[in-house]
């Protein structure tokens, strides 16, 4: 009689299973979670306050001449395990440089005994529970790593097979079986400046995906040209695979996107129009309607004063006409996923076609109001194009906009957010575990700067991620949805995003005060999910998955 039970007990399981594959649920993985309370802000004035760092990016001669002009970026992400944000900065030419946070945004600074660098992240390549710092170079072929071995100590170590040229890159599960993978893209220009005759008739160039065998990366070339200034991972067309977004610099080169599908990566374009100089990606739910959106920055100038357009107008001069029927457009460009991957370029509706000669530009919840502000760094400094302007330096100031919940970016002055350093990568953070978004930038000719957020206004919840025993320890790929009385918030763990910039594993979320919190989903990336419902504002929560 036991034996028909057990019989009948495991048929209802394995019909349950089948059940769960016809209407698409994704099986339920168990977590536990702790809840850190969040320090209170010990000042308050309503705006940003500006902190310098004992780190200048320096190019290797001045006057600044293409394309040392691009400057460096930066990562920030907690690298010694003490539960605050350390600050990692690229160099051109001197060294770079790890900022330890020792709290109460004091950081104890360390200087590597490298440069020559471009991109920043910090990844745990490894998955030892240490994250790692990873850079692209200046003009070299592969990437530089430099293992974490804790106590503040790194080892400088090859990533087996990554042996191209790189100028950015991206991380992710991206085949979803279990770690993390690499795509990195070439500056075509710069190299061919820099080398000549060894890039022209070398064949390192191009874009490159990297899948993680077991430590070792293999690498399939995607595109044999590039000026790939950045690069992002994201669903396109909403089918639960990780695609492809390549921004190219100039509009010779069109931006590239690879859709994931069975039969390999295939070339598509999604978007009706891209930005022309594509200088910058990021993703987020700017209209909390559960869709990621995506951001793309351009040049374009943010007045039309005659002082501004005076200094522009060599560059306008000299822009390449739109080919017929050509995509691109040389402004912002702001892709609404209105339909799951069906998008719309809303820039001009929500007033995002113009912020400036823009670098790295993100998104983040300045004000804590629920709703996905956008922040762009600004600026340029070149010889050869800006001869008429004292310094040859395009000076503009960075330029925030607050997303007022109604389909709009509105200019925020008042917020003080507007620094004329020349900044060039940007990364969001909070560096003082106060719950709101501080701002780390990476100048150019210019002491790097940490904004310190002091508006103080609505509440937050900080959400870490841990999948222990995997070579994804920080899930990176996961999808976290906060919803609340106001709606639905949503956040990607990732690695990298902006223009040559690492982002934390840590997701801020941010919402009125008297907003009242309802759910906490995660969607892992093996495609398993996880609910919480017992959550509280102000608060830092860790959440472990289990075995």
């Amino acid at each position: 009689m036991q034996a028909y039970k057990f019989v009948f007990f495991m048929m209802v399981i394995t019909l349950f299973g089948a059940a769960c594959q016809v209407v698409g649920l994704a099986p339920a993985a168990s977590v536990q979670h702790q809840a850190i309370p969040l320090t209170t802000p010990k000042i308050c004035t309503g705006q940003f306050q500006v902190h310098e760092l004992a780190h200048i990016t320096t190019p290797q001669a001045e006057p600044v001449d293409m394309y040392d002009s691009n400057g460096a970026g930066l990562a920030v992400n907690d690298l010694d395990n003490d539960g605050d944000m350390d600050v990692v900065l690229a160099n051109l030419q001197d060294n770079n440089t790890v900022f330890w946070n020792d709290g109460n945004f004091n950081f104890r600074r360390q200087e590597m005994p490298h440069g020559s660098s471009r991109a920043a992240a910090i990844v745990d390549v490894d998955a030892d529970g240490w994250l790692d710092m990873v850079f692209t170079t200046r003009v070299g072929q592969g990437l530089i790593y430099w293992h974490n071995l804790g106590a503040g100590s790194f080892k400088k170590q090859t990533l087996p097979g990554v042996n191209q040229y790189a100028y950015s890159m991206a991380w992710g599960d991206i085949d979803k079986d279990g770690d993390l993978d690499l795509v990195t893209g070439s500056y075509d220009t710069a190299l061919d400046k820099e080398l000549r005759d060894v890039f022209m008739f070398g064949k390192g160039a191009g874009v490159f995906y990297y899948e993680n065998q077991e430590g070792t990366f293999v690498g399939e070339r995607l595109a044999e040209k590039s000026q790939a200034l950045t690069l992002q991972l994201f669903d396109v067309n909403g089918d639960g695979r990780v695609d492809i977004l390549v921004g190219n610099d100039f509009g010779t080169v069109p931006d590239h996107y690879w859709l994931q599908t069975d039969e390999g990566w295939q070339p598509a374009e999604p978007f009706a129009n891209t930005t022309q100089n594509t200088m910058s990606f990021d993703v987020g739910d700017v209209d909390n309607n559960g869709r990621l959106d995506l951001f793309a920055a351009d040049m374009h100038p943010y007045a039309t004063d005659p002082q501004t357009m005076a200094a522009w107008e060599p560059v306008m001069a000299s822009m390449m006409e739109p080919l017929p029927d050509d995509r691109q457009v040389m402004a912002d460009v702001l892709q609404i996923q209105e339909q799951p991957g069906s998008f719309t370029n809303l820039a001009d509706a929500w007033g995002v076609t113009a912020t400036g000669w823009s670098w790295s530009s993100k998104f983040g919840d300045l004000d804590q109001d629920g709703f996905l502000d956008l922040y762009s760094v600004n600026g340029m400094m070149t010889a050869s194009t800006f001869s008429h302007l004292p310094g040859y330096e395009l000076v503009e100031e960075n330029q925030v906009l607050r997303n007022n919940g109604n389909g709009r970016f509105l200019p925020k002055p008042e917020w003080h957010l507007n620094q004329i350093a020349g900044g060039r990568g940007m990364s969001m953070a909070d560096l003082d575990n106060d719950g709101d978004l501080d701002i780390i930038i990476n100048n150019l000719l210019a002491p790097a700067t940490l904004l310190e957020n002091q508006l103080c206004q609505g509440s937050s919840l900080l959400v870490d991620l841990r999948w222990p025993d995997t070579a994804n320890p920080y899930a990176i790929g996961s999808i976290v949805t906060l919803k609340s009385s106001l709606g639905s918030h949503m956040r990607d763990v990732r690695v990298n995003s902006g223009y040559l910039s690492g982002d934390p594993n840590q997701l801020h979320f941010g919402f009125p005060a008297d907003n009242q919190l309802l759910d906490l989903s995660i969607a892992w990336p093996d495609g398993a999910s996880s609910h919480i419902s017992d959550i509280e504002p102000n608060q830092q929560l860790i959440i472990t998955r289990e075995k």
